[in-house]
């Protein structure tokens, strides 16, 4: 997967729908990632999780005889929102959407995902010694850090792909269903300021 194309895909869809109508601050920016990683947790905690084959049955079944594109796109956004959105999935997958938007935004080169085995081994070690919250405060350090140093904005989303593998998660395609989703929106989702 190439980081740097999902960011101008990332942030095509948010300037096509107002978010870089004016310039925002890097704090504003990263107060969005951070605000993300916050409904994670709390859907963790809620034990709120997709349910990708109750979605991908439902798209299956209907996408081989729905009569039109807009009937599609109907049925899509529904079982997006009854079976993957405001999961612990969604969530993550929101958080690497806004830090490629800020890497977008700010012009940022973003580094691939690691696959270094000391490091990857070293990760999965922390993850599995400590909890959800845990670990998304390790990310929300990553993320304020990126003031001082750019290159932490490819760190956090490196830790969240690591989680999401760890756990069995498809972050790659929960990323692909947001960002179709977010396509669908209606400029600044109706009603948001930033």
């Amino acid at each position: 997967m190439d980081l740097n194309e999902l960011k101008a895909r990332a942030y095509k869809i948010a300037s096509e729908h107002g978010w870089h109508d004016k310039e925002q601050s890097d704090e504003t920016l990263l107060m969005l990632i951070i605000t993300e990683l916050a409904e994670a947790v709390e859907a963790d905690r809620s034990n709120k999780h997709a349910d990708v084959a109750k979605f991908k049955e439902w798209q299956t079944f209907y996408g081989s005889f729905l009569p039109s594109k807009e009937a599609q796109v109907i049925r899509f956004k529904e079982d997006f929102e009854a079976y993957i959105k405001d999961s612990v999935e969604d969530e993550l997958a929101d958080v690497v959407i806004r830090c490629l938007d800020f890497a977008g935004a700010r012009g940022l080169d973003l580094h691939p995902i690691s696959d270094n085995a000391q490091w990857v081994s070293y990760i999965y070690k922390y993850f599995q010694e400590n909890t959800f919250a845990t670990v998304v405060f390790y990310i929300c350090k990553d993320i304020f850090d990126v003031q001082y140093e750019n290159t932490m904005i490819s760190e956090a989303i490196n830790i969240i792909f690591r989680y999401c593998t760890w756990r069995g998660i498809d972050l790659e395609w929960h990323i692909e269903q947001k960002m179709e989703y977010n396509q669908l929106r209606p400029y600044k989702h109706g009603n948001k300021q930033y």
